[in-house]
């Protein structure tokens, strides 16, 4: 007999076992046992629209087998929400499974949904940047952090000063550039201005070029920079001199970033030298990024000038 056929509190259940199409499916998946039986009490207890201590146990006990099962998870939420449970205890049990299985996105759902139901998020951004310290690109906590600020409007407190934690353990992270492109300009529905705002938009580009002057080879916040330029209207010329300290045609031996010289093409582009800005194309073709010379043969050719040669 299995765990749950013996358990005399589960004797009250006629458990409904997986129908895979007969006694030959085409293509059985190989459940364990235990697993197998477990299901088939769940199953059961759902069909009955059963909401207790019992049921919240058994999804736990599936859990634990198995983690990445979306409806097991919203069971127990429901369950969560009819028995009026004691949401902190499950958000304390949550911070273990989380930490035990980093990469599952619907414990981020399920935690979601807690949270929500709870309407306060006290301890959870310390407890977010803790899951970083693990694994600082974790998408699914990315998500979840941006759903906190914007839920709980925590836009201004401590989300920029985050951030620059997480830039300053890793400058190349995107997903901080990410979320911190998201702080800045996420309320622009609201009339918050963001990088609209002189002084933001300052702040902003000086921030970037720090990040830069650490590793001018990162893309990231070159893309912040183009960010910046596009969505505030400013223009990338304005960006000229600095741009130039990393890749100036007047010392094309010593380009210091091939993201720069990108930004130099684009920029005298807008500012109508367009026979300097197919040099910078052939430079990116040749030397600093021959890996994708047929899209700066491409980009060129647009320009009306001739094609990179072969």
């Amino acid at each position: 007999m299995g765990k749950y056929s013996a358990d005399p509190h589960w004797a009250d259940v006629t458990p409904l076992p997986t129908d895979e199409g007969g006694p030959n499916p085409l293509a059985a998946i190989a459940y364990s046992d235990d697993y197998e039986e477990t299901m088939s009490y769940l199953r059961a207890a759902m069909a009955a629209n059963e909401f207790s201590p019992r049921v919240l146990a058994l999804t736990e006990d599936l859990i634990d087998m198995n983690p990445a099962h979306y409806t097991v998870w919203l069971y127990r939420a429901q369950c969560l929400f009819a028995l009026h449970a004691d949401l902190r205890a499950e958000l304390a049990w949550l911070n273990d499974t989380a930490l035990a299985h980093q990469k599952n996105y619907q414990i981020w759902h399920h935690r979601n949904l807690i949270v929500d139901k709870l309407g306060a998020c006290a301890g959870e951004p310390e407890f977010v940047e803790s899951m970083f310290a693990r694994d600082a690109k974790n998408y699914h906590v990315w998500s979840y952090r941006q759903w906190l600020v914007k839920r709980f409007g925590l836009w201004e407190q401590g989300e920029l000063e985050f951030t620059e934690r997480m830039l300053e353990a890793d400058v190349r992270n995107n997903s901080a550039w990410n979320h911190r492109w998201f702080v800045v300009n996420g309320r622009l529905a609201e009339g918050v201005l963001g990088i609209r705002d002189p002084a933001v938009r300052a702040r902003e580009v000086a921030f970037a070029q720090r990040a830069i002057a650490k590793a001018p080879q990162n893309q990231s916040p070159w893309n912040y920079l183009r960010g910046i330029a596009s969505k505030s209207g400013m223009g990338l010329a304005q960006l000229r001199d600095f741009v130039e300290g990393y890749a100036s045609l007047e010392h094309p031996d010593e380009v210091g970033s091939s993201f720069a010289l990108d930004m130099l093409a684009d920029i005298l582009v807008e500012e109508r030298e367009t026979a300097q800005a197919g040099r910078a194309l052939e430079l990116l073709a040749t030397r600093y990024d021959p890996i994708r010379k047929n899209y700066w043969s491409y980009r060129k050719e647009q320009l009306g000038l001739p094609a990179v040669a072969a």
